[in-house]
């Protein structure tokens, strides 16, 4: 369960996904799911109260989706594993 600033968000408000990246990225990017997709359900969760939730509405922009969730994509650092040095 990640805690920011006090507060707990449920792991069940929390949606991940390895999409397909768009863009160059060589002879794999049709065929390799190397996107990450963070889906956050804000109009579900018990984890906020209403004055937090309006304040992340109003910041949330395009990423706010008509069902209220959060949609956040990572295409920048395209990779599922993370290698250490």
């Amino acid at each position: 369960m990640p805690t920011l600033a006090g507060i707990d968000i449920p792991d069940l408000d929390l949606e991940w996904r390895f999409i397909r990246a768009a863009g160059p990225g060589g002879q794999n990017v049709n065929k390799v799911a190397s996107a990450a997709q963070l889906r956050f359900d804000l109009a579900g969760t018990r984890a906020l109260d209403a004055r937090v939730k309006a304040r992340l509405r109003a910041l949330a922009g395009r990423r706010l989706n008509d069902d209220g969730s959060i949609l956040i994509n990572a295409r920048r650092h395209r990779t599922q594993e993370q290698k250490s040095p």
